[in-house]
């Protein structure tokens, strides 16, 4: 049995408890090897990899291209597919807004990024 058990690698849940060979999270469901690097799908521990609607993995300062229409609150017309944003920002965003930018013509905006890919 091990006495300090690490918190959850999905949610951060301090309430994490053993069961036979794995650690098991009761908020989230999550399960895990305790001996296992927090290495999982190619991330390391405490990084985020945030990948576009085709899966290319996005970083900082990259430009994207919207791959749908977008509606947005309060304008007349949205977003056109295809249109480029420049100079991209990854944050930890709610509801799954992860990328902060700034579109010609819109001005600072959140974008999701299932909804662009890579240019």
């Amino acid at each position: 049995m091990i006495e300090n058990l690490p918190p959850c690698p999905k949610c951060s849940c301090e309430y994490t408890y053993e069961m036979n060979a794995l650690v098991v999270c009761p908020e989230c469901g999550h399960e895990w090897v305790p001996g296992e690097s927090g290495a999982q799908d190619g991330e390391s521990a405490g990084e985020r990899v945030v990948k576009d609607a085709v899966g290319n993995v996005l970083t900082d300062g990259d430009t994207v291209t919207v791959v749908k229409a977008l509606k947005v609150k309060g304008s007349p017309s949205g977003i056109k597919a295809g249109t480029k944003v420049r100079n991209i920002r990854l944050i930890d965003g709610v509801d799954g807004h992860d990328i902060d930018c700034r579109i010609d013509g819109f001005g600072a905006m959140q974008l999701k990024s299932s909804v662009v890919k890579k240019a």
